[in-house]
């Protein structure tokens, strides 16, 4: 039986690549807004969720990044963040998702005089909130955040060891994001191997804007543990008959994960459409395939939404959705006994009532 877009967002969803300023809800957004004055492109929610989608729905990734000024621009202050991750983790458990990776960069929420620290402080303040109410409305979440340097900036290393610092706290990873073209994750090698040493996950954005060399640099270079999006080693698959070029073949041998996140991939050109997204071709080749929403606000989505669209593309079912779940849940940076519990305790027993 086909899943429906009401059963998928009953059966528990692992989502590893969510920004926290790409997920605002839009009254939130209207409301932060009129607190300090910021001009917004309209103020009813309905109108200015519409607006996010359409600006983001350009084809040009730097244009899709555009639209961030607006939500960044609210997120300035401790409780504005705090409400922002409280209603980020409520969002997602009222949708299912029983684990989370929520990132989000702390050098970009700065300007109202906050700290690096303080910053963090605040979002894990507003998640813990946010999972503690989720409890108690029964739909439980485990939520981790990573934090992200712009690889644009020159703060990675700093970032980088804020991550390590607050790693007890909440904070389970390091990621880098901005526009790939110009700026290659090579620039940020010292705060990489500082991770390394530390022993420490950190995913890279790679394979989404830009090619080959960025995937190849995000690996062989950096030592990501994950790709952002990693959707364009399909360049690396030879059309027709799927032969696997060398590093297509070691992304999948070694099982590297693959942050696949279908509706932005489109809106940023990476992929022509949804029905044509190499996330089949990849999922029929056995690549470490996750699925993830990247941008709830500038996508219109959710994990359900992504989920119920791959199912009318592709005709996948109960055992594809279970498949991506436990993909991602194997994928998490959380210790291995609390992934392994989630999956055997939360997710395959879930599934086997829908199987």
């Amino acid at each position: 039986m086909t899943p429906t877009c009401d059963e998928i967002v009953k059966a528990p969803k692992a989502l590893l690549h969510d920004h926290l300023d790409g997920g605002l809800r839009p009254a939130t957004i209207v409301e932060l807004a009129a607190e300090i004055g910021h001009e917004l492109p309209a103020t009813d929610p309905r109108e200015l969720g519409e607006w996010f989608v359409s600006a983001a729905d350009s084809g040009s990734l730097e244009r899709y990044l555009e639209t961030f000024s607006h939500t960044v621009a609210v997120m300035q202050t401790a409780p504005a963040l705090r409400r922002v991750a409280r209603e980020c983790a409520l969002d997602l458990a009222a949708d299912g998702v029983v684990y989370a990776e929520v990132r989000y960069a702390p050098e970009q929420h700065l300007t109202g005089g906050l700290t690096l620290p303080e910053v963090v402080e605040a979002v894990l303040a507003g998640f813990a909130e946010g999972s503690e109410q989720a409890a108690a409305a029964g739909t439980p979440i485990r939520i981790g955040t990573l934090l992200t340097a712009m690889r644009h900036a020159a703060r990675s290393m700093e970032i980088a060891e804020l991550s390590t610092a607050y790693r007890d706290a909440g904070v389970v990873g390091f990621d880098i994001a901005g526009a790939e073209a110009g700026y290659p994750p090579t620039r940020h090698l010292d705060a990489f191997e500082y991770l390394q040493r530390e022993n420490f996950h950190f995913t890279i954005h790679a394979g989404e804007a830009f090619g080959l060399p960025s995937i190849w640099q995000a690996l062989q270079w950096c030592g990501a543990d994950r790709l952002g999006h990693g959707v364009r080693i399909v360049d690396d698959i030879e059309p027709g008959t799927g032969a696997l070029g060398r590093l297509a073949g070691y992304v999948r041998d070694k099982r590297v994960p693959l942050e696949l996140c279908p509706s932005s991939n489109v809106q940023t050109g990476a992929a022509a459409s949804i029905v044509e997204h190499p996330i089949g071709l990849l999922r029929d080749l056995r690549f470490r395939v996750t699925v993830n929403t990247d941008n709830r606000l500038m996508s219109g989505t959710s994990m359900s939404r992504e989920m119920a669209l791959l199912v009318e593309a592709f005709g996948w079912g109960w055992v594809e959705l279970q498949w991506f779940t436990i993909n991602a849940m194997k994928s998490a940076f959380i210790p291995f006994d609390e992934r392994l519990t989630i999956i055997n305790e939360v997710i395959k027993p879930a599934y086997a009532k829908l199987l």
